[in-house]
């Protein structure tokens, strides 16, 4: 091979390291620019966290379903978390520890019989369901002094169902309820469902009493 050929040899394989090189380079820009932005996205979750006010509140929960447990803890792992699968542990609970927030399941750990003991005890109560959701569930967790009530379907809402509880928003938490879920329950339920039943006409009227008396 002649002085040229050496010559475009060795010129090709500068090219082909230089390449190398520079997708090794770029490689590792597009790394760390990654990590930075995870390490940025913990940092403003942590941020949310520490201003929410959920922060170091004591919960209990109680479901049936291991995952439903899990999905909460998750949601709010800011919070002290009390898990009770069911009805005999979680009453134990509520009869020896206090709680900023207690949620229920209604089915599978008689969650209205636990309501009862959580409102005597004075814990704000979230009814939380899926397979008891319908206007008598409703309206029963109303009666007995729940401060909400949120289908599984949106258990993304969770977090701030709660912080509206902590907040102490009383029973505007049941106007921003019948606000925000109003929608889903027409679909669910029958656009009608309210007017078939005196009690929700008159939970209404009382709400926006309510409301006008705080505007």
């Amino acid at each position: 091979m002649g002085v040229a050929g050496n010559a475009f040899l060795t010129t090709s394989f500068v090219i082909l390291q230089h390449n190398r090189e520079r997708r090794h380079v770029d490689f590792q820009l597009w790394h760390f620019r990654r990590s930075l932005a995870i390490v940025e996205k913990d940092q403003e979750v942590k941020t949310m966290e520490s201003k929410s006010p959920l922060k170091d509140k004591v919960v209990l929960v109680v479901d049936d379903e291991p995952d439903v447990l899990d999905s909460v803890e998750e949601a709010l792992d800011m919070c002290l978390i009390h898990t009770a699968k069911d009805y005999e542990t979680a009453l134990q609970y509520l009869l020896t520890h206090n709680y900023d927030i207690v949620i229920l399941d209604i089915m599978g750990v008689d969650g209205f019989d636990l309501l009862k003991k959580a409102v005597a005890r004075g814990f704000p109560t979230v009814m939380l369901t899926a397979h008891a959701l319908s206007p008598a569930s409703l309206k029963k967790s109303i009666k007995l002094g729940a401060v909400s009530f949120l289908p599984k379907e949106k258990m993304s809402d969770l977090r701030p169902y709660l912080e509206e509880v902590v907040m102490g928003a009383g029973k505007h938490l049941w106007i921003r309820f019948f606000e925000r879920m109003g929608g889903y329950l027409d679909r669910k339920f029958g656009p009608d469902w309210k007017e078939r039943d005196q009690f929700f006409k008159e939970f209404e009227k009382e709400l926006a009493s309510e409301l006008d008396r705080h505007s």
